[in-house]
């Protein structure tokens, strides 16, 4: 059993029963047609920054698809990554390569896996203005290609979580720039975010969504919650949109805090606050 706090931005969760780390789409594969056939329950794990696991663990196979499945070429104008290439190495190796479109992505902690599942975004940007396909294992095991118009991505969704898809890769279309214009506005973004978030802590990221035409940490901060804390899990004093973890929170600590942002800024303004984190493992 492997503990998952290892395993997630958060540093939280316990032991999943099974840890696995494919290399290649072959092994993927075997290890989901073993899962099916002897239905165990699996889950597809990124570098885990916008995961909180439960304290009890996962009851099944984490496959991780991180530094072990992370290459990422270059192609004139267009990237090719796999699943587990994290978005600040192909911010990198596109500025390495004079290429403009991605800077958005360069301080998003998330894999290109977990980035096309939830399109991710920040700072204007989204995977769905510069991705042009995906390279997905079918829930019948097929590896298929599937164009980004087909994915319908909107903020932080795509139908991949629907139709049973993992991701293993895609391709990215960018356009030539300057390298020095692009140095300069990864390193801007990466100064806003410094400046904004409360990077020194373990968190998950922004724990709720953004709510149409509100913005979830103004919510939180105007309901009186900057710096609530439950346990060790503690409403970011820096940005309010953030949930930390100051030392020894448990996921019950987050789920509580959760529910009880949610209930409060409900109860003030009539606005409903969806998670963005997801949860894994029984709560």
């Amino acid at each position: 059993a492997e503990l998952m706090s290892r395993h997630t931005t958060f540093r939280i969760g316990g032991p999943a029963d099974f840890f696995l780390v494919p290399e290649n789409a072959d092994e993927i594969k075997k290890i989901i047609a073993v899962c099916k056939e002897k239905n165990v329950p699996y889950f597809i794990l990124g570098n885990g920054s916008n995961l909180l696991v439960s304290d009890k663990g996962y009851q099944g196979v984490v496959v991780q698809l991180y530094r072990n499945f992370g290459q990422i070429r270059v192609e004139d104008s267009r990237i090719h990554a796999q699943a587990g290439a994290l978005l600040s190495g192909i911010a990198a190796a596109a500025r390495e390569a004079s290429l403009t479109g991605f800077e958005f992505a360069g301080g998003i902690p998330g894999t290109l896996g977990g980035a096309v599942v939830m399109n991710a975004g920040a700072y204007g940007g989204e995977m769905k203005d510069v991705l042009l396909s995906a390279d997905v294992l079918t829930a019948d095991l097929e590896v298929k290609t599937i164009p980004v118009e087909e994915l319908d991505l909107s903020y932080r969704h795509s139908i991949v979580p629907e139709k049973g898809y993992i991701v293993l890769g895609g391709k990215l279309q960018l356009k030539k720039g300057n390298e020095q214009e692009i140095r300069e506005r990864m390193a801007e973004l990466a100064q806003q975010r410094r400046e904004k978030q409360p990077l020194q802590y373990p968190s998950a990221g922004s724990t709720f969504k953004r709510p149409e035409g509100y913005f979830a940490g103004k919510l939180i901060d105007d309901a009186g919650l900057r710096g609530f804390q439950v346990g060790g899990a503690q409403v970011s004093e820096k940005h309010c949109g953030f949930v930390i973890n100051t030392g020894n929170a448990t996921a019950k600590d987050v789920t509580t805090l959760m529910s009880d942002v949610q209930r409060i800024v409900m109860e003030k303004f009539g606005v409903k606050l969806e998670p963005e984190v997801k949860f894994l493992g029984e709560f």
